[in-house]
């Protein structure tokens, strides 16, 4: 299967339903999506297979004083362990590059040892604990951070 990364639209979210109910035992609502998708502050990555068209998994970030919080990442069951969630995470490394000042924060459940290790691979490091953060079952939650990505530098001029 071959991927394609684009923003997600109004359009995409009867899918994104889905792949969000059969993800987590707490899923977001319609309106939290929504609301993510017409927010400037907010990026919004869809992972498409190329042959069907079909959604098979997002990312939605959104953009706060000082660093770019990872709201909700989710890949549709089937299409797990295919490397399309670091995809999309690499995807939005490249989207903010430019943004030296902002690094990159996340909760995930402490059990969920499959997403923090693909976390720590990416550049994550956990900074925290928010005890009971899960409301389904009050599992604490890992508090993650990455720092900022350093700004690509001009080359210097190499004439003597």
């Amino acid at each position: 299967m071959t991927i394609e990364l684009r923003r997600l639209e109004m359009r995409d979210l009867d899918r994104i339903e889905e792949i969000e109910r059969e993800s987590y035992p707490t899923p977001w609502s319609r309106s939290m999506f929504a609301g993510e998708l017409a927010k400037p502050s907010s990026i919004c990555l869809g992972a498409f297979d190329t042959e069907s068209g079909a959604l098979v998994g997002y990312l939605i970030i959104s953009r706060y004083v000082d660093a770019w919080h990872v709201m909700n990442v989710a890949v549709a069951p089937s299409e797990r362990r295919r490397g399309i969630a670091q995809y999309l995470l690499e995807r939005l490394f490249e989207l903010t590059a430019n943004d030296s000042r902002r690094g990159y924060t996340l909760e995930v459940r402490v059990s969920n040892v499959d997403a923090i290790r693909l976390y720590e691979r990416l550049g994550f490091q956990a900074r925290g604990l928010r005890r009971g953060y899960y409301t389904d079952n009050r599992e604490d939650a890992l508090i993650m951070w990455k720092d900022p990505l350093p700004t690509a530098q001009p080359a210097g001029d190499a004439r003597t």
